[in-house]
């Protein structure tokens, strides 16, 4: 089923997520959902043996279903919506966003010397249901001083990222190796991501 102008809500206030769709090409609005209410729905806490690939997927749905929920509730324009989410593992365990700086200190020095999996779930939600992909990356970073991480986190850019990094900030100096997806690291795998919109019938 076509719709309008072949246009999507984004279901994220990510200023990445944005960047990255608006390299495929796609005309989206992005659905503020914070303030509505609904939002609560998404409560992100891992369930019981969950992985952080299967939490990743599972909170993309939830926030593509949530934000399907607030278009019907305000009876906005209906249109798909695409929900992302992005979660570090390391050692099987889930990191998402900082608490605070020192939150922040902790987990980037667990990342110095080693390896880390980057997991981001995308779904999106339409007339005929939810439909979701995953993209995993093995990330290497490079030991880094307790100086290199201070200066980093000065920066203001660790905060509002999983695992407390951007990978297209400064911390690209961090990482001596990548295996998967660069956009996946992002927060938005762009191969995964047009495969849901050709899903919906949406031409990229």
């Amino acid at each position: 089923m076509g719709h309008i102008d072949n246009r999507i809500y984004l279901a994220s206030q990510s200023p990445r997520r944005r960047e990255l769709l608006k390299q495929l090409g796609v005309h989206f609005e992005v659905l503020v959902m914070r303030a509505s209410p609904g939002r609560e729905d998404v409560v992100e806490v891992p369930q019981d043996k969950e992985t952080p690939a299967q939490f990743a997927v599972r909170m993309a749905r939830e926030k593509s279903q949530c934000g399907a929920r607030i278009v019907r509730m305000r009876r906005l324009v209906l249109m798909p919506v695409l929900g992302a989410d992005t979660v570090l593992d390391i050692d099987g365990e889930i990191i998402g966003k900082p608490r605070d700086l020192a939150h922040a200190m902790e987990i980037l020095t667990r990342l110095s010397g080693r390896a880390h999996w980057v997991h981001t779930g995308v779904a999106m939600t339409w007339t005929h249901g939810t439909e979701s992909r995953l993209s995993s990356s093995k990330v290497e970073f490079a030991p880094l001083s307790s100086e290199t991480i201070a200066r980093y986190l000065e920066s203001g850019e660790a905060l509002d990222k999983a695992g407390a990094y951007g990978i297209q900030g400064r911390a690209g100096a961090f990482a001596t190796r990548i295996e998967g997806s660069y956009t996946g690291i992002m927060g938005l795998p762009l191969h995964e991501t047009a495969a849901l919109l050709g899903w919906a019938d949406i031409k990229v």
